[in-house]
């Protein structure tokens, strides 16, 4: 994992370690990864910005990989707060923000709260509580191996209860089934790191945080993202789903969609990804160094 152009730091924010990881030079980008994964999986996409003249900044939001798990505020709000909070004592004031999986719920409330922090948003690979309709519980087979887990991580306590000591069993289930390029995905990475006492119950607790996040969310819609927005979906994952949700409450949208990609797009497919991202800061005039 060394990586001598790659520079860790370790911030105080609210009072407790936050981790991240920058590469490159010039205009920066913030980059949020999802659940169930770390900083880590930005790590071809960092490649790419840095090489085109970017800095990247990859995070391990509050509870996840190296930054400590704070006991309550998993709430998109809060986590929006500490990244503009991170970034501005990194000397980053303004900047784009693309957020994965979990990482997009926090991304669009940054956009929504902080939106003189954020140039533009690029969201892939989720849909946001509060935007979008809840989950149905009488779906099929294949479509609940992609939502089953919403209800089942918001439970108090028995989550860890079953799976403390087994956390290889229940993520490798993941990872296994969420993506279609599974050899691509550094699944052994993220497994050892939410093995580490308390980052699994940080991780279930940004879910127990979802009514919160949508009580937060039903407000945000009542004002339009001022903000230029690209989502992208993943044909075997989430397809325009990501789009769907943004729709209503960005009105500077482009959607695209990823093929023979699962959800895990930031490692299956980085080449297809990062040109997508490439276009649209271009397009939008984010220059880089």
């Amino acid at each position: 994992m060394a990586n001598p152009t790659r520079h860790h730091h370790y911030l105080r924010v609210n009072g407790s370690r936050l981790h991240c990881v920058t590469q490159g030079h010039g205009p920066a980008i913030l980059l949020i990864p999802g659940w169930p994964q770390t900083w880590y999986t930005w790590r071809h996409v960092m490649e790419h910005l840095a090489r085109a003249g970017y800095t990247a900044v990859a995070v391990d939001p509050p509870g996840t990989g190296e930054s400590d798990a704070p006991t309550g505020g998993f709430d998109t709000g809060n986590i929006a707060a500490q990244l503009v909070d991170a970034m501005s004592q990194l000397g980053h004031q303004r900047y784009p923000v693309i957020g994965h999986d979990i990482g997009m719920w926090v991304g669009y409330a940054m956009g929504a709260d902080f939106p003189q922090r954020v140039h533009s948003l690029l969201l892939t690979e989720a849909v946001i509580p509060g935007l979008a309709p809840a989950p149905e519980i009488f779906v099929s087979p294949q479509e609940n191996i992609f939502l089953w887990h919403f209800m089942f991580n918001q439970l108090s306590g028995l989550p860890e209860a079953l799976i403390a000591g087994r956390e290889r069993l229940y993520l490798s289930y993941m990872f296994d089934k969420w993506s279609w390029r599974r050899e691509r995905v550094a699944a052994e990475v993220y497994i050892d790191a939410y093995s580490v006492p308390g980052k699994l119950e940080a991780g279930f607790n940004y879910y127990r945080a979802i009514p919160e996040t949508i009580r937060q969310n039903q407000q945000r819609a009542a004002t339009p993202l001022s903000m230029p927005v690209l989502a992208i979906g993943a044909e075997h994952a989430t397809r325009d789903a990501p789009a769907q949700t943004m729709k209503k409450v960005a009105p500077d949208l482009r959607s695209a969609m990823v093929s023979d990609c699962g959800h895990f797009i930031t490692e299956e497919c980085p080449d297809e990804f990062c040109a997508l991202i490439a276009a649209f800061l271009q397009e939008k005039g984010y220059a880089a160094r």
